[in-house]
């Protein structure tokens, strides 16, 4: 493949790329959406965050199954208290970790 087709399949990948983000922000960027929309739009985050840990923290094996001790959860639990109590991402992070690794010296 020659160096100039290689550019333009770099540059086509940017153009798609780009136009899916940038059209709705030309189109949306001077109206206010309605109130619903934006109290759905607030949930998304919830959502996505919830689908990413629930199988993490409460599944096991494969196929998967219920299994309410495993290590995540039993770690995910204080370090909740603590982001609750502490209102501190970075401060939430490292208690987890500290936590989890805490976990694992007292295991082994």
């Amino acid at each position: 493949m020659l160096k100039s087709e290689y550019l333009l399949i770099v540059v086509g990948m940017g153009v798609v790329t780009y136009l899916p983000r940038w059209l709705p922000l030309l189109f949306l960027s001077n109206r206010k959406p309605p109130r619903w929309v934006i109290e759905w739009l607030e949930l998304i985050p919830v959502a996505i965050l919830s689908a990413l840990l629930m199988p993490v923290l409460f599944t096991s094996g494969e196929p998967r199954f219920l299994s309410l001790l495993k290590p995540e959860l039993l770690v995910a639990i204080p370090t909740f208290l603590v982001a609750c109590k502490t209102q501190s991402m970075g401060g939430t992070v490292l208690a987890g970790m500290i936590m989890f690794w805490g976990y694992g010296v007292l295991i082994n």
